[in-house]
């Protein structure tokens, strides 16, 4: 289902940039952002400002990280990309399809346990996704950095198995995981932090124990290679991070320090790639 919704999006994509030249930044007056749902509410005002400010519209496809870059390759167009995590920046950068070292730094995403605000399954720890009858959702890591962090959390902790029998679902984005939790589609999510400020009165935040977090991931911005105009895509880029854009992602709860950061998981690793073990795969070949 999430191929076929993601193939759906690529050629919506498609169909919106048709009418786009491929002329130079001089006349064009819009740009595209492909923009990771870990983003959603913060980049949604900041477009909306700067649109308000230069007269230049934004325009904004939102979904998973993986699959964006897919659709960055298949439509050959983007002036800015915004994964949720740094392992698209090194897959796009290997593949050609971004600019080589124009990410720049946004925030920091730490994982975290996400319930509905009432938390009815009484979760208080990772270890307790793993009981029995518990209904658990999680991002596809294929498409969604979400989804990579999460597996790795669980390889990490010894946890992949016993949670994987509980996870009734995965979605193809962040903003589509932490609905499972707001709607209270499962008993939990593994998320991100910043998930529960997104909407507190229906979302619940469960800190994962920081010994058991491996890694946690930071947002980058940076450039497609068929971007029209590279001065235009610098200027949004700018703006996002601007005293004005960075104001807008600490009223979404999004941590722009490394030592706050750190003091959820002091031993992390931040960033990198990541890659799906064998061991996750074997258990989808034996569903």
């Amino acid at each position: 289902m999430e191929k076929i919704r993601t193939l759906v999006m690529i050629l919506a994509a498609i169909l919106i940039l048709g009418g786009c030249g491929s002329g130079t930044g001089a006349d064009i007056d819009s740009l595209l952002v492909f923009c990771g749902a870990a983003n959603k509410p913060a980049m949604e005002e900041i477009a909306r400002l700067f649109e308000e400010e230069t007269g230049i519209k934004v325009e904004m496809l939102l979904g998973g990280s993986g699959g964006l870059l897919y659709q960055i390759e298949m439509s050959e167009r983007g002036e800015v990309y915004i994964p949720g995590s740094p392992d698209y920046i090194i897959i796009g950068e290997r593949k050609g399809l971004l600019v080589e070292k124009s990410d720049r730094f946004v925030a920091y995403l730490i994982p975290a346990i996400i319930t509905p605000a009432d938390n009815p399954a009484g979760i208080h720890s990772l270890n307790d996704l793993a009981r029995p009858g518990l209904k658990v959702g999680m991002g596809n890591p294929d498409t969604v950095c979400l989804g990579l962090y999460g597996i790795e959390l669980l390889v990490e902790n010894g946890l992949l198995a016993k949670v994987m029998k509980n996870v009734v679902t995965m979605a193809g984005s962040c903003s589509r995981t932490a609905n499972l939790a707001a709607l209270s589609s499962v008993d939990a999510i593994i998320g991100w932090r910043v998930f529960h400020f997104w909407n507190p009165k229906r979302m619940r935040y469960i800190p994962i124990s920081p010994e058991k977090i491996p890694r946690i991931s930071y947002i980058p911005i940076a450039i497609p290679v068929y971007t029209r105009d590279i001065a235009l895509s610098n200027r949004f880029i700018d703006f996002v991070l601007s005293p004005v854009g960075r104001s807008i992602y600490h009223k979404y709860g999004y941590i722009t320090s490394r030592e706050e950061a750190l003091e959820f998981a002091p031993n992390a690793r931040i960033g990198g790639e990541y890659i799906l073990p064998e061991e996750y795969h074997a258990l989808l070949k034996a569903e």
